[in-house]
């Protein structure tokens, strides 16, 4: 009798042991889901680079990891490249470099010469001369959080100078290409100036 009730208790531990951990691990991919999903939505997204606007810095099929968290705390910055829904596709996504700031005048002349408030702009990172500058021949005056944005590719980018990509309202931004992940042989982060 005595052996029996030991056997019942074992018995009846093990089930316990077993639902605990049932419970602990469903649990734990619950956490895990969850971490994931805020980080997909708040911190980081990857996203792959689709063209060769953005040659040389970024080529066609390279993936990245989009920062999306820094604007939250300072404004996107002259050179940042940035990723931005296309407004005419859904689920498309265009990445370009920040050229012009909020309140800035940009201008680009016959010669593919940028200009910011009359100055002539200087760039560090490699990019192709522009051939055409399209419609921003005229002055683009930017207003309150609006961005004029180019690819590094100028003959082969649909960007701001284009009517159907335009200024870039910061609210539509999504974040700042951070790290290179895929071409292994590239991985890195992504320099932005």
């Amino acid at each position: 009798m005595e052996n029996q009730e030991k056997e019942q208790a074992k018995s009846a531990e093990k089930e316990t042991n077993v639902l605990r951990e049932t419970i602990s691990f469903i649990v734990y991919i619950g956490i895990v889901f969850l971490l994931t999903y805020l980080v997909i939505h708040y911190v980081g997204q990857r996203t792959q680079v689709s063209g060769s606007s953005m040659e040389s810095t970024l080529s066609d099929g390279d993936n990245l990891i989009v920062d999306k968290i820094s604007y939250r705390f300072h404004d996107p910055e002259r050179f940042d490249i940035i990723v931005f829904p296309y407004k005419y596709e859904k689920n498309t996504f265009y990445i370009k470099r920040i050229i012009g700031l909020p309140g800035e005048t940009v201008q680009i002349d016959a010669d593919g010469n940028i200009y910011i408030d009359g100055e002539v702009m200087e760039e560090s990172y490699g990019r192709e001369v522009m051939l055409d500058p399209g419609e921003a021949e005229d002055p683009v005056t930017l207003e309150e959080d609006e961005y004029f944005v180019l690819g590094d590719n100028r003959n082969a980018s649909s960007d701001s100078r284009d009517p159907s990509v335009g200024k870039i309202i910061g609210k539509d931004i999504v974040g700042r290409a951070w790290v290179r992940i895929y071409p292994f042989q590239k991985i890195g982060f992504i320099r932005h100036q």
